[in-house]
Formats: structure tokens, sequence, C-alpha cells
């Protein structure tokens, strides 16, 4: 068990949680994401996530716990209450902590062969060249189908430590599995981009094979998930964004098996940005609509530019947020969205990254999808995010959510 030092170093963190979830603006801010999650903002809403955070080393953020498990849970509330206090935006502190099940047995059981390149060997960010483990027909078979097993022993052992840890402090939630919906990322960490690309050309028949096994997969996976009480419960997030509605859970919710008809769930197909709508149909929105039917609401894309594929984006079942990289022409995205989406847009993160920050280039930028957005009615969200370097200059983060959350008119 952990020590004395350790319980006291990760309850004081704790009890400086809980007194930011108590404040009444966190309710405020969960309201703020049900309307515009509902089509019916009162405002834009703002967010960062995934933030080089080894570019941030400082007092506030230095471990002092020496237990495995407490240094997973200080390092959390470290970033939490630094966020918080330097570039919160629409953030929602939440008076509970999240106690994941122990699962095993969904995965599509491949490992990745690459060759790596390290530019900061103190970012997780590196180059990556994946070598195709699909030369071959019969290769689609290396796709598992899943297994899914719940050890109940172990859920129930980190369930007593987190009660241990914050008893009196925050509630202790154990919680199931969330499902992202996803071929192409892993399609290209198997094969490379390249060459995943190319048998799209060359061998379509096989490229199906695949799709169709890997959706078979992720079917069986949501089925023995379900039937377990696997998956998670209302979710406060759902890729990088405020997942609070009042659409979800679905009617006969059973918090002690939730479905998938309760949930978010989100999708993507980054990879196929430069392939045609007919193909981004045939080998993605053929797939993707058969799991997201499944959900109770979506969000789909990410870096991908889906200006040009609302047609086929909108055969995808329960989407409500569209993502609106940083490749896109908003203003045929906005058209494109108007009133029947969330405009989630995604500022690009080189704006943090350039030699000199340049605040008056970030206001123009934000205040241009601002009023892209009020032209045609679209419900917006600023989402930064994918920031892979902010040049050691930590202020970036806080300059950019100030403006960011004066454009929004927070």
């Amino acid at each position: 068990m952990p020590s004395k030092n350790d319980i006291a170093v990760v309850r004081e963190l704790a009890k400086r949680v809980a007194e930011i979830a108590a404040l009444p603006i966190q309710e405020t801010r969960r309201t703020l994401w049900r309307k515009l999650n509902g089509l019916k903002p009162e405002r834009p809403m703002v967010m960062i996530d995934q933030i080089c955070w080894n570019e941030l080393a400082c007092d506030e953020l230095t471990l002092r716990s020496e237990d495995a498990e407490c240094r997973m849970y200080e390092d959390h509330f470290r970033r939490q209450l630094y966020q918080w206090e330097h570039f919160a935006a629409d953030m929602v502190v939440e008076p509970f902590v999240s106690v994941g099940k122990a699962v095993e047995g969904y995965s599509f059981g491949l490992g990745v062969e690459e060759e790596t390149v390290v530019g900061d060997p103190t970012n997780a960010v590196v180059g990556h060249r994946f070598i195709n483990q699909f030369a071959h027909d019969e290769d689609v078979e290396k796709i598992q189908l899943p297994h899914v097993t719940h050890h109940s022993a172990e859920t129930a052992r980190r369930r007593a430590v987190a009660e241990e840890l914050f008893d009196g402090v925050l509630e202790v939630r154990v919680s199931g599995a969330d499902n992202f919906i996803g071929f192409w990322d892993p399609i290209s960490t198997w094969m490379g981009v390249e060459g995943a690309l190319y048998a799209m050309i060359d061998r379509p028949e096989f490229m199906h094979r695949l799709l169709e096994r890997m959706t078979l997969a992720y079917e069986m996976r949501l089925d023995q998930m379900e039937s377990q009480g696997l998956l998670c419960g209302p979710q406060t997030s759902v890729h990088c964004t405020g997942a609070y509605t009042d659409e979800l859970p679905a009617e006969g919710y059973d918090p002690a098996r939730p479905r998938t008809k309760d949930l978010w769930t989100a999708g993507l197909a980054q990879m196929l940005a430069t392939v045609s709508p007919a193909m981004f149909e045939e080998f993605e929105v053929a797939y993707v609509k058969r799991l997201a039917a499944r959900f109770g609401l979506v969000y789909y894309g990410c870096c991908d530019p889906l200006d040009r594929k609302m047609a086929q984006v909108r055969m995808i079942p329960n989407v409500r947020k569209v993502s609106m990289s940083p490749w896109v022409d908003q203003s045929l995205g906005a058209a494109e969205i108007g009133r029947q989406y969330v405009f989630s847009r995604k500022p690009s993160p080189a704006m943090l990254a350039t030699d000199r920050f340049d605040a008056d280039a970030v206001r123009a930028d934000l205040t241009a999808t601002r009023d892209i957005c009020r032209q045609h009615g679209c419900p917006l969200e600023f989402i930064l995010k994918d920031i892979s370097t902010i040049r050691y200059e930590p202020r970036r983060l806080d300059d950019w959510a100030r403006i960011a959350m004066d454009v929004a008119g927070a």
C-alpha cells in the first residue's frame, strides 16, 4: 500500500480539486456545453487538450509521491490544477475520480513494426515509418476477433486503493471503457499510409475484406462489453470536447449495464484526406455507419478535412459534431454544416509553434471562424489540440486561451 507521505501528497491535491469542483462556475459550464450539444448554443465553447506537458516543467507539475498508483493520480491532479490556473477556458472540474475497470482482450491483436525518428527526447511526439504487415491476402487473418475479459479482483483492488486515498474528499467512480471507432488510424500503423492508399487502388477486394473483419471485431467487442457491463457511464468528454447533453443516456438506462445507445462515440478517417468523396464513402462510410448506428451520439472527424465530404458524413447515423480541421475551407464547411451539427473548429496548433507568438494573428484567425459560423448559424466550438510544441514558452497557452475566450464572448 502507499506510504503515509504518498497518501498525504495525493489527498492534498484531491482537496484542492474538490474545492474547485464545488464552484458554481462548473455547473454553469456544464449547462453551456449542454446547450451547444443540443444545437442551441449560448456562445462558442473553448477547450485545450493534448498538450506538450514536457515543455511545461515547473514546481507545480513536479511529482512528489513514489508509489506508482499514487504518481498516476498525482500527475492527473497536478495537470488538472495547472490547466485550471493557467488556461482553463471552458474545462469542467468534476467532484469525482474515475477508476477504470480491468478489462482486456478487446484489441485487434497486432503490434506495430516501425522505425522512429526523435526530434525532442522529452516529447512523446516522434516520427514514424511503419512496416507493411499486410502484403499477402491471407494476412487479413492477423486481425484477431476479441474475447473480452473483466478481471473483477483487479478492479476491486483498484477501487479499494482509490477509496483509501480519496475517502471523504472525492467520490470514487468505477467505470468501463469509452469506445472509439477508427479503422484507418490502426491500418496506417499496420501498412503505412502509402501502402494502405495504394492497396485501395490495387487491391480493393483485399481492403474490403480487411475492413469487414475489423467491423466484425468492433461489433463483437461492443456486444461483449455490453453484455458484461463493461462500457462506461455518461461521459464528460468526447474526442477532446465537452460531452454534456440532455439526450443521453437513453430511456431504460441501467448504470450497472450501460449500452452503446447511452453513449457518445467518435470516428475518423484521417489518412483518407486525399481520397475522393466516392472512395471515402466506399472505404469508410459504408463501415463506420454500421457501428455509429448503435450509439446515441457521434463526434466525427479529426485532422481530416471534411468540408467537401459532408454529403457522405450525413450518411453516418447520429452525428452531432463534425470536426473542421485547419485544412478546410471554413466558409464551405459552415455552409454545409449550417444548424444541423456543431462546427468543431480545430485552430492550427502551429500558431503556437512559431518563432514569435503572434497574438494578433491568433485573434484574427479565431474571429474569422466565429464570424463565418455566425453567418451560417453554426453552433461553434474551438478545440485547440495536437499541440506538439509551444517553443518552451508556457505563457503561449495562457494567452491563446484568454484570446479565445474573449472572441467567444465569455
